[in-house]
């Protein structure tokens, strides 16, 4: 068990101007509020405080962090103690940092999902407070991890699972490896025993003769340098045992085939060493192609600097080598806590503008935009905890992003502006799809057109948290305003025939007054609420006047009367009633094109959904929600994506006369699968065509049936 002399020594090494006289006043108030109480294990509690500041000194924290780290749990895990009495004995900045703490544990939820999703809220807040807050949580879960095995089994799986989903990644972010690395393993160990216990003992079993390969190429790396005038440290270690059955998993490997199951470290005194040095290995020992990153010129979002090579070493062993310098060095060890700085006196302070803390600050926005917190975990484990793409801007200046990201992240990243207003992009000079997956290394340039707005499909391939966000705050807003727009005018409609004016009840506050009574914040709420069809007009008209309709009069308020006058046109091709900006979207279930007969149904959340008319889903459909839609046949350049299956014989030269016959009617292929039936050699390709209305798609199938080759043709609804 770590003393407390151990964590005294610890701090004095990192700052011999230490106040140990708080240090030790915090260690007697927790050893007499602890006194008496027990852990799991059956040890004295104060061994856990103990540890936790233990951890703290070693990350070189300051003095009040490491006091906190003593007091941690002396509020939470005490009835006689308070916040007050922690600020009266050791003053305001040590009670702010335990009662971000206590409030992080202090947490009860519905459900594990949201138990994790709240919890992880509350430490990004307690983060943006103070950084030092969510250092001492993960000292904390440190220990608790090291210790797991005496917890009931059932919660030895809860904590290592969130571990493994959010406090591990979350070390990875803020630059701490060897926290991360220890608790991979720890949360590893007790969610999958089997596994980790067979790596474990497989590498026992080399154990010897990989410290001998270790020690070798240790010597023959120094022995390589120094004959380059070059002293560097060098050291080699075993990768942790979490990191080896991820790669296994990844790429399908068995414990056997893993090659690089040790790493070395080569720390130098310059940058322009650690290029020296790379250059020297290379010269020694043949590179593998694809394994080279330089995160000196493109740090990681952590901040963490270093050049990566694998190379063919010694007896054909794969090397891994890292090379970076002293100070990277200090970066990669303590992360975060590497770049604070202190004013006079020692007191703490971090720049909370800086580039360091720009994924924080992301974070916070959108957690104040996401309500759901399934959705809000979801959605920041993409950005926080994936791998990285750099590319460049036009300009050359470098942007990180997850990887997966498309042309339309980067834009959001750029400015919502131009997201908002993004309309395609170029990839090194080439025009490319939106859905685009961004690789190292590419040149990003946004095109944008003023006036035009985000698209629900862009929500299909993003990644990104903040794209994600802007995205959908658009969208909400644009529903909300179309909703309300539409409810007013099926209210207003209704009350007509009682010849009230919508107008004046909603300029004496009548329409509020009902809103309240119907438990509605505001009349716009109510509105949206008829708007989007979870609130009938006639329960509305029946609260303004005291009458209840009457089954006529309610068919005649019906969605089919109100909005049955067709006068409006409607974006896209449709015209739907005479709101403006009605929101609709076309039915996946059977993919109307301009020309067939369509119907409409106003569908909760989303507008109206328009499906052919003799679609089937449409027999299911409430009447009462039912829409009269029709097309404007005045809107040109307008196309649809519509799917076709050719079934041909496999012979060589069908798939390109089918295309060439498609282009010739002047219709665009946006993708194109196709398989072989082996027991009847025939052929089935799936077209996705961009095509205008019903008579052009009837002419292209006509077209592609003359094919030598096609034996029949089926237009897909799906």
């Amino acid at each position: 068990m770590i003393r407390f002399n151990d964590i005294l020594t610890q701090v004095q090494t990192t700052d011999p101007t230490a106040d140990l006289d708080l240090l030790k006043k915090a260690y007697i108030f927790s050893a007499k509020v602890h006194a008496g109480q027990l852990r799991q294990s059956g040890e004295p509690y104060l061994g856990h405080p103990l540890e936790v500041a233990y951890i703290l000194a070693k990350l070189r924290l300051d003095t009040e962090t490491v006091c906190a780290g003593l007091l941690h749990d002396t509020v939470e895990d005490s009835l006689v103690t308070t916040l007050d009495e922690i600020g009266n004995h050791f003053g305001d900045e040590i009670a702010m940092l335990v009662d971000g703490v206590t409030k992080i544990g202090k947490m009860t939820y519905a459900s594990a999902e949201q138990r994790q999703a709240e919890n992880f809220k509350k430490i990004l807040i307690a983060t943006a407070k103070d950084m030092r807050i969510v250092l001492i949580k993960l000292a904390d879960r440190l220990h608790n991890m090291r210790t797991l095995e005496h917890m009931p089994r059932k919660k030895q799986h809860v904590i290592a699972q969130e571990t493994l989903d959010i406090y591990a990644p979350l070390a990875n972010r803020l630059g701490i490896q060897w926290i991360k690395n220890e608790l991979e393993d720890l949360a590893f160990r007790h969610l999958n025993p089997a596994a980790y216990y067979q790596i474990i003992l497989k590498l026992s079993k080399g154990r010897q003769e990989r410290e001998k390969f270790v020690e070798e190429v240790i010597q023959l790396l120094k022995n390589l340098l120094e004959s380059h005038n070059i002293f560097a440290e060098v050291k080699g270690r075993l990768k942790n045992v979490y990191s080896i059955w991820r790669k296994m998993q990844v790429q399908h490997l068995e414990f056997e085939q893993v090659m690089d199951l040790t790493a070395f470290r080569i720390l130098v005194n310059s940058v322009a060493e650690c290029y020296e040095v790379m250059g020297i290995i290379h010269n020694l020992w043949k590179p593998v192609p694809g394994r080279f990153k330089d995160y000196i010129a493109l740090p990681k979002a952590n901040m963490y600097q270093s050049l990566h090579t694998t190379v063919i070493g010694p007896g054909g062993e794969r090397v891994e080598i890292q090379i970076r310098t002293i100070e990277m060095h200090l970066v990669a060890e303590y992360g975060i806590a590497a770049h604070w700085k202190y004013k006079e006196g020692g007191k703490f302070v971090y720049d909370r503008d800086s580039e360091k803390f720009a994924w924080l600050r992301r974070m916070l926005e959108y957690q104040q935009e996401v309500s759901d917190p399934k959705e809000y975990l979801d959605i920041v484990k993409v950005d926080l905890f994936s791998d990285e793409v750099y590319v460049f801007t036009p300009l050359g200046d470098v942007i990180n992003l997850p990887a997966g990201s498309t042309p339309v992240d980067f834009a959001y990243r750029i400015h919502t502006g131009v997201g908002d207003q993004c309309i395609g992009a170029k990839i090194n000079g080439v025009i490319v799809p939106l859905k685009t997956k961004l690789k190292s290394g590419d040149r990003i340039e946004i095109l944008t057109r003023k006036g035009s707005h985000p698209n629900r499909d862009w929500l299909d391939f993003v990644v990104t948290s903040n794209a994600k966000a802007k995205i959908r705050d658009y969208l909400k807003k644009q529903e909300r305003e179309s909703s309300i727009a539409l409810g007013k005018e099926m209210l207003e409609k209704a009350l007509r025939r009682d010849k009230i004016s919508l107008a004046k009840l909603e300029k004496s506050g009548k329409l509020n007054e009902v809103a309240e009574k119907l438990s509605y914040n505001s009349e716009g709420f109510l509105l949206a609420s008829i708007g989007y069809g979870k609130l009938s007009v006639a329960t509305v008209v029946e609260e303004i006047t005291g009458e209840k309709e009457t089954a006529d009069e309610a068919k005649e308020s019906s969605l089919e009367r109100i909005l049955r006058p067709l006068s409006r046109k409607e974006k896209g091709g449709i015209r739907i009633g005479s709101v403006d900006d009605v929101m609709f979207r076309m039915a996946k279930c059977c993919n109307p094109l301009p020309g067939e007969p369509i119907v409409g149904f106003v569908t909760r959340g989303r507008g109206i959904t328009v499906h052919a008319s003799d679609c089937p889903a449409v027999l299911e459909m409430d009447n009462e929600r039912r829409v009269e839609v029709e097309w404007d046949n005045n809107v040109q350049g307008v196309t649809a994506l519509s799917k076709i299956i050719i079934y041909s014989q496999d012979q060589p030269g069908v798939l390109a006369n089918i295309s060439k016959a498609i282009s010739m009617e002047e219709v665009n292929i946006a993708e194109i699968h196709s398989a072989t039936d082996k027991s009847t050699l025939e052929a089935q390709m799936t077209f996705s065509l961009q095509i205008k209305n019903l008579e052009q798609l009837q002419k292209v199938m006509k077209a592609i049936e003359k094919v030598k080759g096609v034996i029949r043709i089926e237009r897909l609804r799906r």
